[in-house]
């Protein structure tokens, strides 16, 4: 096989079907395929391939073992997964291609009619020389699903290691290669960059970008919504604030816990307006479902009575990553029902692809995490469906939905550059959170530094494909009914100028209205950006440092020269100044140094 071959395969079509190995189905992905011929071609003992989620990894990985147990280059499979669920997700697939893994194997020989073990990555921790004793005595091939998890904790990764050590061929999969902390994971190879911080380097990579134009993923509009919250501190001190507006990161926090309790309007108004968009979509797609991913079970149980209220239906509710909970999201992925509402990291282990709508209704809010509960609903069934997503007005959340297409790597090192920080540098109490296969009650909301009191919800702005479309509108209106009632069905360069569209209907109204009547901020939404915690710092910083420039040119002392920028721009001390008024501030400085000169 020649390299000309096996990177041509880029360029066919999603279901070139090519020549596809024995005993699988007769058709392959071109991405699948070209993956396939890569391996084939170099017979790596370590494979590791970066998909993005919904793109077919179980499929490309099941190929292989049958390739692989066909030509005898190995004699069994063992498969790693996050969580129980997945576990028996594997083992249903492998079986049908007749693959057989037994995934409540837990100790002693393996029936004579398995040909392999679907296990977690926790069971191998707990006994990681089992399966050692196991892949030493036969020829195995050991699939790594979502590798990432290797390194959840050092002992996982040293678990991993000893048991997997002497197997004759190992595969990693991710859809989400990059991790917020420096844990190595176990047969990645890491390649140094031109700044020094060592990478991930994978053998082939399928980003959602490629997926997309591919027509193997759906579109993803993202929805996001805004509004007025209050909150009272341990202190006492009741506080105020507009969801999107620039405000120190704990008082982001707090208004986004503000949101997503249950007792507020912004819930509801949301959860109304996601179940209205379903109905939309499913005038095209009539099985699509919707998940609401939740934070802690208390949140899902009242999010599910929500649903109830809203639409007289019973949403399924997923608490754990338990039997029980198994058996529903399987029926859920069966039936015809409307909602789900499921607890943190149940979002990866759910393979629903009739999954349409999602909102995201929990605060963690690293980039791994929200790449794995959007990949929840993009997979594609046929060619123009799309996927929507319901969001908070956040920072971190909006720069994440506009970053779907920007492919990452794990990296090792850190970049320390003064006064600069990592945006994926979050906490690992965070990931540690995220990552739970287990939902236990951690008391964690009897611990919050405030008490949620009030909510309402404004619609605020649609992203997609990096672009920002829309104006504010209250829950209801004539505006939000425009993008709510967004075709279900559409190619994605359709989805951008039918958006261009609605934006334009939206301004012309606004400004046949008298200005009386305009009580919501009516601009269009890229001009009005919402500033990070970090943004408004750098802010900050440039101002400090034009100041001090400007004490040097004119001989004034700091305070003078802050109090006079107060005077004229108007508005707070700079610690309390919007992004508004210190880029007002900044630009007076500027004027008043170039008079100098």
């Amino acid at each position: 096989m020649t390299t000309t071959a096996a990177s041509s395969s880029h360029h066919l079509s999603p279901a070139f079907p090519g020549r596809a190995p024995w005993g699988t189905a007769s058709k392959l992905r071109a991405w699948q395929q070209g993956a396939m011929e890569k391996y084939i071609q170099e017979q790596p003992r370590d494979f590791l391939a970066v998909a993005t989620p919904g793109a077919g990894k179980t499929t490309f990985a099941l190929t292989l073992a049958s390739w692989l147990l066909h030509h005898h280059v190995v004699q069994q499979v063992t498969v790693v997964a996050p969580t129980e669920h997945l576990k028996k997700q594997w083992a249903d697939a492998a079986a049908r291609i007749g693959i057989k893994l037994d995934p409540e194997y837990s100790a002693g020989p393996l029936g004579k009619d398995y040909q392999g073990v679907a296990v977690t990555y926790a069971g191998v921790g707990v006994r990681p020389m089992l399966h050692r004793n196991r892949v030493e005595q036969r020829k195995t091939l050991v699939i790594l699903d979502e590798i990432h998890h290797a390194g959840d904790s050092k002992s996982w990764g040293e678990a991993c290691l000893e048991a997997f050590e002497p197997a004759t061929r190992r595969l990693a999969l991710t859809g989400t290669p990059f991790r917020s902390d420096t844990n190595p994971i176990p047969f990645v190879t890491y390649e140094e960059d031109n700044a020094g911080i060592r990478r991930s380097a994978a053998d082939y990579t399928y980003g959602y970008g490629s997926a997309l134009s591919d027509g193997v993923v759906r579109p993803v509009i993202f929805l996001s919504y805004s509004g007025n919250m209050r909150w009272r501190t341990k202190a006492g001190d009741e506080i105020a604030a507009r969801l999107g507006e620039p405000m120190t990161k704990d008082a982001v926090s707090q208004a986004w816990r503000t949101a997503l309790d249950p007792r507020g309007e912004w819930m509801p108004s949301v959860l109304r307006a996601a179940d209205q968009r379903l109905t939309e979509v499913r005038k095209a797609i009539p099985d699509a479902g919707a998940l609401v991913i939740a934070s802690d079970q208390d949140s899902a149980r009242a999010y599910a009575k929500l649903i109830r209220e809203i639409t007289g239906t019973k949403a399924t509710l997923v608490l754990s990553d338990d039997a029980g909970a198994s058996g529903r999201i399987d029926e859920f992925s069966n039936n015809n029902d409307r909602w789900m509402v499921a607890v943190r990291m149940v979002s990866e282990g759910v393979d629903v692809p009739r999954l349409a709508v999602g909102v995201y209704a929990t605060t963690i809010s690293t980039p791994l995490f929200f790449a794995q509960a959007v990949g929840r609903f993009v997979r594609s069934r046929r060619r123009g469906e799309t996927a929507s997503v319901f969001l908070p007005t956040v920072p971190d959340l909006l720069t994440f939905a506009g970053e779907m297409e920007v492919e990452r790597d794990h990296a090792l090192d850190k970049p320390k550059k003064e006064g600069e920080e990592d945006p994926y540098a979050e906490s690992e109490k965070e990931m540690e959170e995220a990552n739970k296969e287990q939902d236990e009650d951690t008391g964690e909301q009897d611990m919050l530094p405030f008490e949620a009191l009030e909510s309402d919800a404004v619609f605020d702005r649609v992203l997609y494909d990096g672009a920002e479309f829309g104006m504010q509108a209250h829950p209801g209106s004539e505006e939000e009914q425009d993008y709510l009632g967004i075709p279900g069905l559409l190619e994605p360069d359709q989805v951008q100028l039918l958006l261009q569209k609605r934006q334009a209907r939206q301004i012309a109204h606004s400004r046949k209205k008298p200005d009386a009547e305009a009580d919501l901020l009516e601009l269009p939404a890229e001009r009005r950006p919402v500033v990070s915690h970090k943004e408004m710092m750098e802010l900050r910083k440039q101002l400090n440092t034009m100041v001090s420039a400007y004490v040097h040119q004119s001989g004034k002392p700091h305070g003078v020269i802050h109090t006079e920028l107060r005077r004229v721009c108007g508005g707070p001390p700079s610690a309390e100044a919007t992004a508004g008024q210190l880029r007002q501030r900044i630009a007076k400085v500027q004027e008043w140094a170039t008079r100098m000169r």
